[in-house]
């Protein structure tokens, strides 16, 4: 599995997504996250992290323009890979998308969200007019209860045509907090909420993404052995 997390506009939980979609998965196989964003985001929360956090996975910075096959090759030794994709960085984003199987692009509740991703949408659509098996979607983050403007960016987000997930990610503290902690949510006490949701979407997303994670999980156990 090679998901990536993409969006031109900043600031819509692309690093949130990335770096508890790297400790859910770290606890089915060998991860990698890699932090494909110039701001450094993901790589500053992993400095961050404990040495004896669990669950383990290994993080990196590659922000190359032609970086896409060294992240296919780097995939070889794992189970699962995870990017942070960057902003506003066409290019780079092109090289993310090319490594990639899946490609999430998460929008918040916000006109200037869904019109960001209308530059990504096209290089996805590029990018599936090349490549029969790759897989894009949209999940709606940062959701501010139960507002208005929560459940209209749903009718936004169609308009592009790709798939959306059921699952939503609320805007909770335990995220932010957690982020600067340099913790998951499933190392943050008090997340219950935020781990129950984020199981929700990491289940809905293996399932539409089709990858054999239970395979990955076994033989991982098989390595470790």
């Amino acid at each position: 599995m090679i998901v990536a997390y993409l969006n031109q506009k900043g600031g819509v939980g692309k690093t949130t997504l990335a770096t508890n979609t790297a400790a859910w998965l770290a606890k089915k196989g060998k991860t990698l996250l890699i932090d494909a964003d110039p701001q450094a985001t993901a790589s500053t929360w992993a400095g961050f992290r404990d040495e004896d956090a669990k669950p383990e996975f290994q993080t990196i910075a590659l922000t190359r323009d032609n970086m896409a096959k060294e992240i296919i090759a780097m995939s070889a030794d794992y189970d699962h890979v995870v990017i942070d994709g960057p902003p506003r960085a066409e290019t780079l984003s092109r090289a993310v998308i090319a490594a990639s199987d899946l490609v999430i692009v998460p929008i918040e509740p916000s006109g200037a969200s869904n019109w960001a991703a209308s530059t990504t949408v096209s290089q996805l659509n590029e990018w599936q007019a090349m490549n029969d098996s790759a897989k894009s979607a949209f999940v709606i983050s940062r959701v501010i209860g139960k507002t208005v403007i929560g459940r209209e960016i749903r009718e936004l987000a169609a308009g592009h045509g790709m798939h959306i997930f059921k699952s939503s990610i609320q805007q909770r503290v335990a995220y932010a907090e957690a982020l600067t902690l340099g913790q998951s949510l499933f190392e943050y006490d008090g997340a219950g909420e935020a781990v129950a949701e984020f199981n929700k979407f990491m289940k809905e997303m293996v399932s539409y993404h089709g990858k054999k994670v239970v395979q990955d999980s076994a033989k991982a156990k098989q390595s470790a052995a």
